[in-house]
């Protein structure tokens, strides 16, 4: 089966669907894409199902040629998208025929792109997915990331409608972000000055930031007890290490830890975060769980909205 040559496969590159549940009894985490919202709608406007396989470049810098007659669209993160050296828009629908170079350059507002193609990339799921995790070296295509040479399996696809998001709905990557944080029942091993100061204070996102989680430096937290049992780690959930920053685990996140945790940060928030640089300024909000429930109902209702409100390019 023929689909896109990897020419070159930038900084980081992975294959992700949706990610892979159910499996942590085994060790394994559940991967996906870091910005779920942007790829959704990279899914979305193709018409393919939510859990298509696409491409998650970090940074930048993947080069790609068709091998077949389809349709792409890119995503996420800004940053020069040319086809065969033409500039061409992202977060619309845009055709591609065989011989055709694809370029995403080096990112200038937020850190992960999103390229899915019509019918999604063909490939064989592992524990019921298809997601990529270097570090279990599960996934995608035995577990690396995309090297130049290797090609992505495509199916061809004649015709589709060419649909575009209107850019005011497209998501803002902020250098300021307020995190929403679900508390947890280890609450209470942080004292009430502790915790007022976590809400209070901003934090910076450090370098030490990537698919396991957002090390984050700012005011430290005191916590009365410095060591848990291990047990089972939620994604978004916010760990105080020894020295009291901050860290947000995301995708790739170890299946189990023994620090203390404050809460969970909201997941629509987590995509927001994914997208962040070093020297992103921090601010955590408590909600309740009621909270976060009706703010997961506005954001599927939202989106449901703008699907309605696409344009047809």
């Amino acid at each position: 089966m023929t689909g896109f040559t990897v020419l070159n496969g930038g900084i980081l590159s992975l294959l992700q669907d949706s990610g892979r549940f159910g499996q942590s009894a085994y060790g394994l985490t559940c991967g996906g894409p870091m910005d779920a919202n942007s790829a959704q709608w990279a899914n979305r406007l193709l018409q393919n199902p939510e859990n298509a396989t696409l491409i998650e470049c970090s940074i930048g810098g993947l080069k790609l040629q068709a091998d077949v007659s389809s349709f792409i669209c890119v995503t996420g993160a800004v940053l020069p998208l040319k086809i065969n050296g033409e500039l061409a828009a992202q977060w619309t629908v845009l055709a591609v025929h065989p011989g055709d170079v694809i370029e995403l350059g080096m990112v200038s507002n937020g850190q992960r792109a999103y390229f899915a193609v019509a019918g999604g990339f063909q490939i064989t799921p592992q524990f019921g997915s298809t997601a990529t995790v270097v570090r279990e070296g599960i996934g995608g295509l035995q577990g690396d990331k995309l090297r130049a040479g290797v090609t992505l399996p495509a199916l061809p696809c004649p015709a589709l409608a060419k649909l575009r998001l209107p850019a005011h709905y497209r998501p803002q990557f902020n250098q300021t972000l307020t995190l929403r944080v679900v508390e947890g029942y280890q609450i209470d091993s942080f004292s009430f000055p502790a915790r007022e100061q976590f809400y209070q204070h901003a934090y910076k996102v450090t370098p030490q930031a990537d698919r396991m989680g957002y090390k984050l430096q700012g005011a430290a937290i005191a916590c009365k007890q410095r060591q848990l049992l291990s047990e089972g780690i939620c994604y978004g959930a916010v760990q105080i290490p020894p020295d009291g920053q901050p860290i947000v685990l995301l995708n790739d996140r170890q299946t189990l830890g023994g620090y203390p945790k404050l809460g969970s940060v909201l997941s629509v928030d987590c995509a927001l975060l994914a997208q962040a640089g070093a020297g992103t300024k921090v601010y955590f909000m408590p909600i309740t769980v009621q909270q976060a429930q009706r703010a997961l109902r506005m954001a599927k209702l939202h989106t449901a909205v703008i699907t309605n409100s696409l344009e047809h390019v």
